[in-house]
């Protein structure tokens, strides 16, 4: 995941790098001149935190399933291992038979 951010953001720098030139940036009534590498960088980190946020609920519920399949897991060890010392002891059928 690392190495595909990595590589991502080396290709939106060389394209912002090729890409020198003075722009006017409009947003409602805010209007300014900036460099079209800031105006990349920028659109390219809100991407990243937004698809950071988006994945956050998922993250969570998984981990709060993990939480919850690990106490069962647990809770049937221990269901398990008090089985074991409570069964009595079998002894083997005798080979040829019943006797």
């Amino acid at each position: 995941m690392l190495l595909v951010l990595v590589v991502l953001l080396a290709l939106v720098a060389a394209f912002a790098v090729q890409n020198p030139g003075i722009i006017v940036v409009r947003f409602l009534t805010f209007s300014g001149y900036t460099s079209l590498l800031v105006v990349i960088v920028a659109a390219f980190a809100a991407g990243v935190v937004s698809a950071g946020l988006a994945g956050l609920p998922g993250f969570f519920r998984r981990r709060s399933e993990a939480g919850v399949a690990a106490r069962r897991i647990r809770e049937l060890e221990a269901e398990v291992g008090d089985l074991k010392k409570t069964a009595a002891p079998t002894t083997p059928p005798a080979p040829g038979g019943t006797p």
